[in-house]
């Protein structure tokens, strides 16, 4: 029986929960009696049944009797919104389990008890892929921060805007449909109030089925709260966070949901934002701009990863992608640096600057 197969089967079925599980992680479970599949199932969405369970409750009473259990992530040991997958497992009569990586919650013990209940325990298959798959529960349940990720569209000459901040297309339509993709796994978007005054963005997933994610704007004053905002007036709206400091005072006619964050320099405290919205189970940011707040994040510390689209056109002169620093000493700099993949005319690269 090759183990890595049927780890890898579980990663695909696990995926399909992309953007819907959060904060859970993203699980799938496969299923194996006399070399043949007897049952698949994974996590769907947050407080739905585990993957483990969705594919005990395919088979009949004692039909998983020992049988091989394949799962991406230590099964869980612990009550939460639905019962210990351990639990189950033992019930089951399963006479061996097979997970990719341990559970970095430090209430999960599930391989212990799994040993302890005498059922054969072989952990750590392809666990570098199967930690990739949940980076975003990994760096929230280790850190107590969201994943943090910037994305970035520029010219093959490094700029983002024309010398105005005037609104353009820089990437092609392949490109921008893959950003959708972003957005619909991400727990939240964020922008600067620069962004949302020169595009007035929607910031929504539309070329793509998928959730919508929580949208952000880092306005440290209040200024930009107008009726001409999209993400104040769309269907989504009660879906926008509007950052603000902790002694910003406004009137906030709109009933608009507000985060009030510690300042320096006039300058939202990045930090103190991500521990909030932690708290509020955002495991996973993605920071779509502009230049002044990918520097800020990069400043600081607290980026995770980098997105780099990049379309062939030139703009010779215009708004530069980093104010103080060249992106190149973040590549240089970098965990893992993803091989540039062509989208149509542009080209795509991810930057590891941490890894989970």
């Amino acid at each position: 029986m090759d183990n890595q197969i049927y780890i890898k089967k579980c990663i695909e079925l696990a995926a399909k929960g992309k953007g819907f599980t959060s904060p859970n992680p993203l699980v799938g479970c496969v299923i194996v009696k006399n070399d043949k599949v007897i049952a698949e199932g994974y996590h769907h969405k947050f407080g739905d049944k585990h993957a483990e369970i969705d594919a005990f409750d395919k088979l009949k009473k004692k039909e998983a009797q020992g049988a091989t259990l394949f799962v991406n992530l230590e099964p869980c040991s612990f009550k939460g919104k639905t019962p210990a997958c351990t639990d189950r497992i033992i019930k089951e009569g399963i006479s061996k389990v097979v997970f990719g990586s341990h559970d970095p919650n430090p209430k999960v013990d599930g391989a212990k008890i799994l040993r302890n209940a005498g059922i054969e325990v072989i952990e750590n298959v392809l666990p570098t892929v199967c930690n990739r798959l949940n980076q975003f529960f990994f760096k929230w349940i280790a850190t107590g921060l969201p994943y943090v990720t910037i994305k970035i569209a520029q010219t093959s000459d490094h700029f983002v805007a024309y010398p105005d901040g005037s609104p353009t297309n820089i990437t092609n339509k392949k490109s921008r449909t893959h950003v959708h993709n972003m957005r619909r796994w991400y727990d939240a978007v964020l922008v600067g109030k620069g962004t949302v005054a020169n595009d007035n963005p929607a910031l929504t997933v539309r070329h793509v089925a998928g959730r919508q994610p929580v949208r952000l704007v880092l306005d440290s004053h209040g200024e930009l709260i107008s009726s001409s905002n999209k993400i104040l007036t769309d269907e989504y709206s009660n879906k926008t966070i509007w950052i603000v400091g902790e002694k910003t005072k406004f009137k906030n006619s709109k009933n608009l949901k507000i985060i009030r964050c510690k300042t320096s320099d006039n300058r939202i405290n990045l930090k103190d934002l991500l521990k909030k919205l932690a708290k509020k189970n955002i495991s996973s940011l993605f920071v779509e701009g502009g230049p002044q707040i990918w520097q800020s994040f990069l400043d600081q510390g607290l980026v995770d990863q980098i997105q780099i689209f990049t379309a062939k056109k030139k703009f010779k002169k215009g708004v530069p992608v980093l104010p103080k620093s060249n992106i190149k000493d973040f590549q240089n700099h970098s965990v893992v640096r993803d091989l540039v993949r062509n989208f149509g005319s542009d080209e795509f690269e991810k930057i590891y600057l941490n890894l989970y």
